[in-house]
């Protein structure tokens, strides 16, 4: 069994923080119950994220030990393989208007993402992984969470857990990817 991770595929530009670059998605959980003051403050991150017209769109829907079983029931049986030792499902649900004059909020999944990353940020900083999915059944989860359609969208879901001993197997798999060269992504143009 083995944990030590190898981020040398990784080649961050010097002077990136380790917590963006050993920012990753395992499918290996160990399922362990993750103190209440913890999640908290992960979601709390979340709620210091930027967003248009500081609408705030999110909004973060977890299991509980009790409600676990249906959460992983709204994932795809792909995902329901390895989520099963996690220790928290979500679901982000994005507010599809702004509050202030009801017109539709184009940046609501955008901004919904900025917010996903800070909870996955606080996550990494208090020992844990979260992994987000595009795998679930959006329209059962809706059902599920109650969720009015016209006005919420469900954009994804995701996992909060530790990280399991990964076997040596598992250890092949389950390595941080390469992310594409900052040349492919990031462009100036002098005129």
């Amino acid at each position: 069994m083995t944990n030590k991770l190898d981020f040398s595929a990784r080649d961050s530009q010097t002077g990136v923080a380790p917590l963006f670059v050993e920012r990753w998605s395992p499918r290996a959980f160990e399922k362990v119950a993750i103190e209440g003051d913890v999640l908290k403050r992960i979601f709390d991150a979340a709620r210091w994220s930027p967003s248009c017209f500081n609408a705030q769109p999110w909004r973060f829907y977890t299991s509980t030990e009790n409600s676990f079983a249906e959460f992983l029931d709204l994932l795809v049986e792909g995902n329901q393989g390895w989520a099963k030792d996690t220790s928290v499902i979500g679901f982000l649900v994005a507010e599809k208007n702004f509050e202030h004059n009801g017109k539709p909020n184009a940046f609501a999944q955008f901004d919904s993402g900025a917010a996903w990353m800070g909870m996955t940020l606080q996550a990494r900083m208090e020992g844990l992984y979260t992994h987000g999915m595009g795998g679930i059944h959006a329209d059962k989860a809706a059902d599920y969470l109650g969720i009015d359609t016209d006005t919420q969208e469900v954009i994804m879901g995701f996992t909060i857990g530790k990280l399991a001993q990964l076997t040596q197997e598992q250890a092949q798999v389950e390595v941080p990817n390469e992310r594409k060269a900052l040349d492919q992504i990031w462009f100036e143009r002098e005129s």
